[in-house]
């Protein structure tokens, strides 16, 4: 039989209604508000006397008291300024011993109070952070790493607050240099993973905790910030662009549709407005400025010692500090790898480290080829290369070998002579090119990647019937010019950098007849003439200020060894002059060379092959500032070359450009990993009857659908797309449904008709469709 309670107890019972009444009109209810708290205090002083010892029901009400004071104390804040420190206090001590849902009870009150802004959020970060690291429940641990991370996103949703962020980073950080054997440090490493993947935290402050934790002796910590620098930036993108596919779900023009046409009610008003506002927070994040979001390993402060520590820690040393397994080594020997290629490091012990991982017996062969392939650069000497490349052919590439350990080899070797083309020897690239005649296709396809590679940046190193025509063409052409040395064979050779397509519009001007040098002064006005720059009437943003000198220059030297420096410039012009004298005397009438200047340009001196390099480069680049018109005229001259490039003669040209470019682009800056090591190796193998059956129906082998798969004719496609856009079919398809049997009697009658039945029909299907149908629909 239930008791029954009195008026006075109902409304003590009754704490939502008097919540939703104090918040109507507080100073009504002060002494109803003055009576439950009373009560919470009560309670809470006989729970802080005998914690074990109180009651489920005395932990009810206490659960309830908190609730609602909790979500009224912002209507009285001098009553409840000890109320959030009453729940920290007993938070803090009895953490271990509260009742589940009093603890979330407790927890959830403190995130309110925040958001009421009655406690600071440093307060509250520093309140849940160290219980987060302590307490034993698993329940807990992820109840106070969800209010910690959801707590820093609002404090950073409007303005980056960076001195909360500065607190909680120095905070993690601590965590894991105080005690870097311990396994606390890994919520360090979750909390910054996190946040980095919600674009929270991206500036160098977030590197430098992972980068403790790369360094740290526990294991799971180690592994921790290893997979953060090798997939970090990775997650953060894809979590940027699953934002953006659910902003883009939303079809105002529909939803309005079905507002007009359905019943009016509550929700689907509140659905509409909630819709609308998510569309304006997307045309609010497109006009936003784009975030420049660097990656980390761009970030770091020290990429060469970070590499060397790492490698030292956890893969040199005999007696490593934290016990990884192959795993988690092969992750650490990706990130020295990553470190190594991207920043072009000098790291010699590390590429004598991976001799002894170079066999097919190996576990996981194909990420230590990968992780070679990417610790390999154009700095690298060709003498450490060398014996790793003739370990991989003389292990991998035989006749003997499989056909998949033979694609791998080939392909490793591909991948560390794409980075540095000197690490192969003449020998063995002839050796290894003959591998394109196999009768297996991936081996075929990994040796024939080879020889295209070595065609572009070392034609001389192949036999001359492997050279191609291109290839013997180009060397052919750079023997006559520079003796056949070619400047990006040599060790160290840095490519120039340039303006893309400045030699067509040297060219063009060279055909006006305008001359470079003697362009004047009015000539480069009438270049800036249609031109408004957008300034402010403020004379700090006038333009350039023209200062003039009163006399002559005055030529200021700090010392006498830069006087002696300008003499000897000075006294070496007037040879530099008279050898361009002597290559003119070398130039008959008409203006070709004797042949006793082809034997003088033979035997170049070092003086004439530097002062030919400064004859070749651009002069617009050195001596002239672009105007607005040139700009005009070169991105036209850009678009010329890019549709006489387009026709058939050159299609072929430019698609072996653009694969070059790719690669290239590809190599720059992007990982290398295992599938591309073992890509070719999948040619090898012979597909089962079920794998084709599966292929043939559109399936991939690891069962997702793909549309290079897909055998299905055009109509089936459509229809399908159709029926997933909620669209319905014509009257023609529709027919094709029909049962045959109600269809054969139209055929047959349709077979007998005569030429005078026919000629009936057609003139009456004309004269519908000029009507407007059977309806007359006009």
């Amino acid at each position: 039989m239930k008791r029954k309670l009195g008026a006075l107890e109902k409304v003590d019972a009754d704490l939502p209604n008097l919540q939703h009444k104090i918040r109507a009109d507080p100073p009504s209810y002060h002494d109803d508000f003055l009576n439950q708290y009373s009560q919470y205090s009560s309670l809470h002083e006989l729970f802080l006397q005998s914690p074990t010892t109180t009651d489920d029901t005395g932990i009810v009400r206490l659960r309830d008291l908190i609730d609602f004071v909790s979500h009224v104390a912002d209507c009285y804040p001098a009553l409840t300024a000890r109320f959030a420190t009453d729940l920290i206090h007993l938070l803090q001590v009895h953490h271990a011993t509260l009742d589940t849902e009093l603890r979330d009870k407790i927890v959830g009150s403190l995130v309110l109070l925040r958001k009421k802004e009655l406690i600071d959020s440093n307060v509250l970060l520093q309140t849940l952070w160290p219980l987060l690291i302590s307490t034993p429940s698993k329940s807990l641990r992820a109840l106070l790493f969800q209010k910690i991370v959801s707590d820093l996103r609002s404090s950073n949703s409007k303005t980056t607050n960076h001195k909360l962020n500065r607190s909680i980073q120095t905070t993690c950080y601590n965590l894991i240099a105080s005690d870097p054997t311990s396994a606390k440090g890994l919520w360090a490493v979750k909390l910054t993973r996190e946040l980095w993947k919600r674009q929270v935290w991206t500036d160098s402050k977030a590197v430098s905790i992972m980068e403790a934790a790369a360094l740290g002796q526990d294991a799971k910590v180690v592994s921790g910030g290893v997979r953060f620098f090798l997939g970090g930036d990775q997650e953060r993108e894809e979590a940027a662009d699953d934002d953006s596919d659910e902003d883009e779900g939303v079809d105002m023009s529909r939803l309005r549709h079905q507002a007009g046409i359905n019943k009016k009610t509550a929700k689907r008003d509140k659905d509409l407005k909630a819709a609308a506002a998510k569309v304006k927070r997307k045309e609010k994040k497109k006009n936003a400025p784009h975030p420049l979001n660097f990656s980390a390993l761009h970030l770091l402060h020290d990429p060469q010692g970070f590499a060397e520590k790492l490698y030292q820690q956890h893969l040199q040393s005999a007696q490593p500090k934290a016990r990884l397994n192959l795993e988690q080594k092969l992750l650490v020997l990706n990130l020295v790898s990553r470190l190594v290629g991207l920043h072009k490091l000098t790291l010699i012990p590390l590429y004598s480290y991976f001799l002894k991982f170079l066999t097919p017996r190996q576990p996981s062969v194909t990420s230590f080829l990968a992780a070679l392939a990417q610790a390999t650069h154009t700095l690298v000497p060709p003498d450490v290369l060398e014996p790793l490349v003739q370990k991989i052919a003389n292990e991998f590439v035989s006749e003997a070998a499989a056909a998949e350990v033979a694609s791998a080899g080939l392909s490793g070797i591909r991948e560390v002579c794409v980075r540095q083309p000197l690490a192969m020897n003449e020998t063995l690239l002839q050796d290894l090119v003959q591998y394109r005649k196999s009768k297996d296709k991936g081996v075929q396809m990994a040796a024939r990647g080879l020889l295209s590679l070595y065609r572009d940046v070392g034609a001389e190193m192949l036999r001359k019937r492997d050279r191609g025509r291109e290839a013997a063409l180009k060397l052919r052409n750079r023997g006559s010019k520079d003796g056949g040395l070619d400047a990006s064979r040599r060790f160290g050779h840095v490519e120039d950098g340039g303006i893309e397509g400045l030699d067509l519009l040297e060219k063009w001007k060279e055909e006006q007849g305008l001359d470079i040098d003697a362009l004047d002064e009015e000539a480069e006005a009438r270049g800036w003439e249609n031109w408004d720059a957008e300034s402010d009437d403020s004379d700090s943003s006038g333009g350039w200020i023209n200062v003039e000198s009163d006399g002559e220059d005055i030529d200021i030297s700090d010392s006498d060894e830069e006087m002696a420096k300008a003499a000897g410039k000075l006294g070496e012009a007037p040879a530099n002059v008279k050898a361009t004298e002597a290559e003119k005397e070398n130039l008959d009438t008409n203006g070709h060379a004797t042949p006793s200047a082809d034997r003088n340009t033979a035997s170049l001196e070092p003086e004439a092959a530097v002062r030919r390099e400064e004859q070749r480069i651009s002069k617009l680049a050195t001596t002239r500032i672009l105007t607005p018109a040139d700009l005009a005229k070169l991105q036209e001259l850009r678009q010329n070359a890019a549709i006489s490039a387009a026709l058939p003669s050159a299609k072929r040209r430019k698609l072996q450009a653009a694969a070059q470019l790719a690669a290239q682009a590809r190599h720059a800056d992007d990982a290398v990993t295992a599938s591309d090591i073992a890509g070719l190796a999948a040619l090898s193998h012979k597909a089962t009857k079920a794998e084709k059956v599966a292929m043939a129906k559109g399936h991939r082998p690891d069962g997702d659908e793909t549309d290079k798969n897909d055998h299905r004719s055009t109509t089936a496609r459509r229809k399908e797309k159709k029926a997933s856009e909620g669209k319905s079919t014509t009257n023609k398809e529709k027919a094709r449904k029909k049962n045959f049997m109600m269809t054969l009697g139209k055929a047959k009658r349709k077979g007998k008709r005569s030429l005078v039945e026919h000629r009936a029909i057609l003139k009456a299907h004309v004269d519908r469709s000029r009507k407007g149908g059977r309806r007359g629909n006009k």
